[in-house]
């Protein structure tokens, strides 16, 4: 922020600040002037306000006159990504399961998915981003990864350990 101030830059629109927290010690990874995924996964399903008037809001540079509303729990998005992902990976692996989730107030997002007469195939790397809430980061985290056990797919794969960190 100090940065665009410094070199006078009028600037509207999202920053994005990625951390990576070591020990008690938060490090910036990267920023960017996005929402990418899955951040906005998390963030747009909290804000109970509409949308876009929150744009017209900003565009207008009447943004400081609404009240955001947000539901405070907390939101986890666990992100299922196909075999070898980041390197290597195969698409149009049939995807199991989606007709029978239950979400209990998840949402399931498709990502990388393509139609193919009846049946939703693989077509990325990251496939599907499952975000649940809960109370806590805990809770909202088992939430999420109980949605992905519902789904299947060859390679299906998604990190088990994040989420509880916190």
């Amino acid at each position: 922020m100090k940065g665009l101030q410094a070199d006078g830059l009028d600037y509207t629109g999202f920053i994005f600040i990625g951390l990576m927290i070591d020990g008690d010690e938060p490090f910036v990874i990267e920023y960017n002037c996005r929402m990418g995924d899955p951040e906005t996964e998390v963030v747009i399903p909290r804000i109970k306000n509409d949308l876009v008037k929150m744009l017209e809001a900003a565009a207008g540079r009447t943004l400081h006159t609404i009240s955001i509303d947000t539901d405070q729990r907390s939101a986890v998005a666990t992100v299922a990504v196909s075999g070898g992902y980041p390197g290597d990976f195969k698409k149009g692996e049939a995807i199991h399961g989606l007709s029978d989730i239950t979400t209990n107030e998840s949402i399931l997002f498709h990502a990388a998915t393509v139609k193919k007469e009846n049946d939703i195939l693989t077509n990325g790397g990251r496939v599907l981003i499952s975000v649940a809430f809960g109370e806590n980061m805990q809770e909202a985290a088992q939430q999420s990864r109980q949605l992905l056990q519902q789904i299947s797919f060859a390679g299906m794969n998604y990190r088990k350990d994040i989420g509880y960190e916190f």
